[in-house]
């Protein structure tokens, strides 16, 4: 397989997403800080040093080094007009060998849900991971009361695998996730 060729930068028709770098550090954690409340039950348990602009540029430095090994694969969301963060994904974990594929995780500013502005973002960013990197499969996990997450991942194409108890300790406590995940359409067209 030839190596994944690497993007700084992809536009859909109402958002940019851009590879997210240290300089990004105030842009994210003012991100943050808008959506602490708003992220809160879907995460875990953060601590006030979440929120500081060294743990924000340590964790973007973490990212970065990530996606240079190949491993993982991050975006900020914007709109063309404007440097806020109004979102990121990511894909991580990302395994080769027979197993080729990884975990997507996701979030968005709570001034901007319910306008399918996820939706066209993970469109074009799960198009390219497959592309890029010819994954066979992307998996992602929701707790069963995000009914947000749920509805989007199954409008994605998402299909459901199962339910894992205790999966994740989410905002203080071990909480049950179901599974998900998308096959590379491509490949299923070869099956």
């Amino acid at each position: 397989m030839t190596s994944p060729v690497q993007i700084a930068q992809m536009t859909t028709g109402r958002l940019l997403l851009k590879r997210p770098s240290t300089g990004d550090g105030a842009r994210m954690l003012a991100y943050r800080e808008r959506n602490r409340a708003h992220l809160e039950p879907w995460e875990p348990k953060r601590t006030g040093q979440f929120y500081t602009l060294q743990a924000v540029e340590e964790q973007l430095g973490r990212m970065e080094r990530l996606v240079e090994e190949k491993s993982a694969l991050f975006w900020l969301l914007q709109f063309p007009d404007s440097d806020e963060v109004v979102g990121e994904c990511g894909f991580t974990n990302i395994v080769r060998g027979p197993f080729q594929a990884c975990h997507l995780g996701f979030s968005l500013d709570s001034r901007h849900t319910g306008k399918g502005l996820m939706h066209e973002a993970l469109v074009a960013a799960i198009a390219y991971t497959f592309e890029a990197h010819g994954l066979h499969r992307i998996m992602a996990n929701y707790q069963p009361s995000n009914t947000g997450s749920e509805k989007l991942l199954r409008r994605l194409g998402f299909e459901r695998e199962g339910m894992a108890r205790k999966y994740l300790k989410i905002n203080g406590r071990w909480a049950d996730h179901v599974l998900t995940s998308l096959m590379n359409p491509v490949e299923a067209k070869d099956d």
